[in-house]
């Protein structure tokens, strides 16, 4: 997936475009799993605000 990779500058996002796949899990990473957290600890916090 990682092949050699020359740039004039190297880029953080030059590297993660290498493959089809690294910028997409890449990104799933970094945004879509923490999404699914905070929607978990929001969904709690208003159970607990109904009951009361």
């Amino acid at each position: 997936m990682i092949e050699p990779f020359t740039d004039i500058v190297p880029s953080f996002f030059g590297m993660l475009n290498q493959g089809p796949l690294t910028l997409t899990l890449f990104l799933h990473t970094v945004i879509i799993l923490p999404m699914f957290w905070i929607y978990a600890q929001e969904k709690k916090r208003l159970e607990e605000e109904n009951q009361d």
